[in-house]
């Protein structure tokens, strides 16, 4: 038995095909959207279509810009250009900003390596980035792939691949997270906080 009318139907299952959005999470955000004014329920639609159109990948770097030229981090004279830290998704890229700590470029692979979801080599943004190194200016690429699985496949299979042109190939550091208790680390943390321990000055 239907419950909602069809373009209700259709605007739940939308909503329930996002990250992260169940069935029940899908049904209150349609009903919030009807609810609105239909000014407002117009300008979040074309801001969903204004997104789509105006946003691309930067044609350095791959992360997200508006417009066809290189992002404002790739043209940015204040970025150290012989650095490049490679990350899965736009939102790492983010994660790094928000920090204030790295002042050198990114480069956006748009997923990793993963045979159980049919994600080869291929399907990544790889090519662009052994072209960027191959340039000569490149001095450091910096993993930083998630510490699971799949990212430490595509951080191996990248540092192979980058072997051959010299450049020094590094991988962030993970261990114990600052404000926790060591007997909660489980032993792949608490080996990683080992092989990334440093001298205290």
């Amino acid at each position: 038995m239907q419950y909602f009318p069809p373009a209700l139907e259709n605007l739940v299952e939308h909503f329930a095909k996002l990250p992260g959005i169940g069935r029940k999470t899908a049904q209150r955000l349609a009903f919030f959207l009807l609810s609105l004014p239909e000014e407002e329920a117009a300008s979040f639609a074309n801001a969903i279509l204004g997104a789509k159109k105006s946003i691309s990948c930067c044609p350095v770097c791959q992360n997200f810009t508006e417009g066809e030229g290189p992002c404002s981090i790739c043209s940015s004279p204040k970025r150290d250009n012989t650095l490049i830290c490679v990350v899965a998704d736009p939102k790492d890229v983010v994660a790094f900003e928000r920090s204030r700590e790295y002042d050198g470029l990114y480069h956006v692979l748009h997923g990793v390596i993963s045979p159980m979801n049919h994600v080869g080599p291929d399907d990544l943004h790889i090519k662009s980035l052994v072209e960027r190194v191959a340039s000569g200016t490149v001095q450091e690429v910096i993993m930083a792939t998630n510490p699971d699985t799949e990212g430490e496949a595509t951080a191996m299979y990248l540092s192979r691949l980058l072997k051959p042109f010299s450049v020094k190939v590094s991988r962030l550091a993970y261990g114990i997270p600052v404000g926790s208790h060591l007997e909660y680390a489980d032993d792949a943390t608490l080996m990683r906080a080992l092989e990334g321990r440093r001298e205290i000055l």
